[in-house]
């Protein structure tokens, strides 16, 4: 059997393109001082984002008492969500990333007033602190306590303006309440005047946890896509997109099962009038709404990240590892293996895009 690597050095080759093993052996000229291996794309050194990648911090799970070690994910890479700045650089390193978008998922949505807002203080000061600290390698999502939406209007416009955060990482409900509720308006309305990205991660579909029991861990392998197909669906269908049409999303796992059955919501209310509401005017098909949106590449294979550029446009499309959790531990390659792409759209999904959205140097 061929190794993985062997084969994208021969895919890349036979393609005209550069891979991994390429740049590695261009990167051979830096000085060590460099610590890292440029990714090339045409002969041009690309600057390499990760959308989606996680930390956690022993200050604010120790707030939860007893209930700490229940926030941890049942997943190797555990230990590693607490950084170690040394490892998590060198991880970084080695899978091509220069810049990692720090996210904390939401584990507070269900807690009282005076306790989500310590949690979500505490968290937005050290991710202020570990950005600042390393400017070059780090950016990151702010936590809101969103069941209070007025708390977190407040704790957003401090994030931008004070902590220097990029935007917030929201989960794809708040406690199975949905997005599009008119109760989160002014979180919207936050964002949009702010610029802020939020960052869309799912935390499964708990209403269906009967049906998710049993071998393959489908409460998060079925349940977290479908999460996030949910929340991205009401966006749309609640008019929500149409009221904030400057709002940027990143939707994680990209976004869920929706990119692939897109069409399917175009005929949903001519088969079905009864079952949509009259009043809502949408300014365009509901598939033109994914679009606007913006995903991570985390699709595993050529073949899924060549359809989700055919859905959405390779300008929608940025890295995502869910670093430290080990889903996808070849980001570069990835891009790379997609032979459809041309050298425009990979540097765009390497990092063009991300710089853009973010107002990152590129």
């Amino acid at each position: 059997m061929t190794p993985r690597r062997e084969f994208l050095k021969r895919a890349g080759a036979a393609a005209g393109i550069v891979f991994c093993g390429c740049w590695m052996l261009a990167a051979r000229a830096q000085t060590p001082a460099a610590g890292r291996l440029p990714v090339m794309v045409g002969g041009k050194r690309v600057k390499t984002v990760d959308v989606h990648s996680h930390c956690l911090f022993h200050e604010a799970l120790n707030l939860l008492g007893n209930e700490a070690r229940s926030v941890l994910p049942p997943t190797k890479g555990v230990e590693e969500h607490f950084i170690v700045l040394d490892d998590r650089l060198k991880a970084m390193d080695a899978m091509g990333i220069d810049m990692g978008v720090l996210s904390i998922n939401p584990f507070w949505y269900r807690k009282e007033r005076d306790l989500a807002a310590d949690i979500v203080r505490v968290q937005n000061e050290k991710l202020a602190e570990l950005t600042a600290s390393r400017p070059d390698r780090f950016a990151a999502f702010a936590s809101l306590s969103l069941q209070f939406p007025g708390l977190a209007v407040e704790q957003l416009e401090r994030a931008i303006k004070q902590q220097g955060l990029k935007g917030a990482a929201i989960g794809g409900s708040v406690a199975g309440e949905d997005f599009s509720s008119p109760r989160f308006h002014p979180v919207w309305a936050k964002a949009e005047e702010l610029g802020a990205v939020l960052f869309i991660h799912p935390q499964s579909t708990p209403e269906l946890a009967p049906r998710f029991k049993g071998n393959g861990w489908l409460s998060n392998t079925i349940g977290n896509p479908l999460d996030t197909t949910i929340a991205l669906e009401h966006l749309i269908f609640e008019g929500t997109l149409d009221r904030f049409p400057r709002l940027k999303i990143i939707a994680a796992h990209g976004g869920g099962f929706l990119p692939s059955y897109a069409a399917r919501q175009d005929h949903a209310c001519f088969v079905s009038p009864q079952n949509c509401d009259a009043a809502i005017k949408l300014a365009k098909a509901p598939s033109e709404y994914l679009k606007q949106l913006h995903y991570d590449a985390l699709v595993f294979t050529p073949e899924g990240l060549r359809h989700l550029v055919a859905q959405v446009g390779a300008s929608q499309l940025m890295l995502g590892t869910d670093h430290p959790i080990p889903w996808e531990q070849h980001p570069v390659d990835h891009v790379f293996a997609t032979v459809t792409l041309n050298d425009e759209e990979k540097v765009a999904i390497l990092g063009g895009n991300a710089a853009r959205l973010f107002g990152f140097a590129a």
